[in-house]
């Protein structure tokens, strides 16, 4: 059994790049590992400033996870700040952390390059994320071809600190899925809230219309034949049988046969996969405190595993 933890930025309602590339796979791991699943607010606080939405998106997320399936008998599933020794650990670390190591983050390096003001918090961010993840002592941490870089920042802050004071840290490996690694938003490029291009499994039926609809394709007139690999045969594989999607394919070949029509069976493939997930989503929300339980448990546990560690910590650099 593997121990494996992984956290999520509350930036709102997930949409079906998050499941595909991810929480699909939490949905697995749980079944024959220890895993750890957060919704990481203090990330959040990098790029939010609105109260109100981080609690909201906060919520969200918790509820997106249970309702996909991700299962607190499972696996331990908690709020970042609802275990502060993360900021704790973060703290200590930062002090073996060579700026240079910090000036190499792409986040920082993008928005620099950009002439986008970064605040303290961006720059600093794979310190948290090496306390995220070196508190747990995993093995194994699912992270996004963007994020590899962090986990390797995890890594050296790790080995610096073993090799300054004793061997407390485990070295994480990284768990990429490749074949889901990059979902595809509606424009074609990686689907992310940033880019507005999200296809959301749990909007409403009139917005997941509007987003399914608004998957970019050429002009090519309906009579004629189409190129089969489009924008909306990418998506539509990640929810049919290669029986269907060979299906969709032959008709675009054929002609007489337009996006429209395939964005609705699109549409109709989205619905059917989440139906089961859109009813338990709603009435998580109708059961507030069920929810609340879930969260208190699962911090509990975390915290329990972080005030052990952080006293190995706090023994090696001399705190206690």
């Amino acid at each position: 059994m593997k121990k494996i933890i992984s956290g999520i930025q509350p930036s709102g309602i997930l949409h079906i790049g998050n499941y595909f590339g991810a929480i699909q796979q939490f949905i697995k791991f749980q079944e024959e590992n220890d895993c750890l699943f957060f919704v990481a607010d203090y990330h959040a606080l990098t790029s939010s400033t609105d109260a109100d939405a981080l609690r909201k998106n906060t919520r969200d997320v918790v509820l997106d996870y249970l309702a996909l399936g991700v299962d607190p008998a499972k696996a331990s599933i908690f709020i970042q700040s609802h275990v502060p020794e993360h900021t704790e650990l973060m703290w200590i670390l930062s002090n073996l952390t060579p700026m240079a190591l910090l000036e190499r983050g792409h986040s920082f390096k993008d928005k620099s390059a950009r002439g986008i003001s970064s605040n303290t918090g961006l720059f600093t961010y794979p310190v948290l994320m090496a306390a995220d993840i070196l508190m747990y002592d995993v093995d194994m941490v699912p992270v996004g071809k963007d994020q590899k870089q962090h986990l390797e920042m995890t890594r050296d802050i790790a080995t610096k600190f073993n090799e300054k004071y004793t061997e407390i840290f485990k070295l994480p490996e990284p768990m990429i899925v490749e074949s889901t690694a990059v979902v595809p938003g509606v424009d074609g490029a990686k689907m992310s809230k940033s880019y507005g291009n999200t296809i959301d499994m749990f909007a409403s039926k009139k917005i997941l219309k509007k987003q399914v609809m608004s998957i970019v394709t050429d002009s090519t007139p309906l009579e004629d034949p189409k190129d089969p690999d489009n924008n909306v045969t990418t998506l539509y594989k990640l929810f049919a049988t290669p029986e269907k999607l060979e299906e969709m394919k032959e008709k675009f070949r054929a002609g007489n046969y337009g996006y429209g029509h395939a964005k609705k069976e699109l549409l109709e493939a989205v619905l059917e996969h989440f139906a089961e997930a859109r009813t338990r989503r709603e009435e998580l929300v109708a059961n507030p405190e069920y929810v609340d339980k879930i969260l208190a448990e699962g911090a509990k546990k975390a915290q329990a595993i972080a005030k052990a560690k952080m006293v190995e910590v706090k023994k090696a650099v001399g705190l206690i």
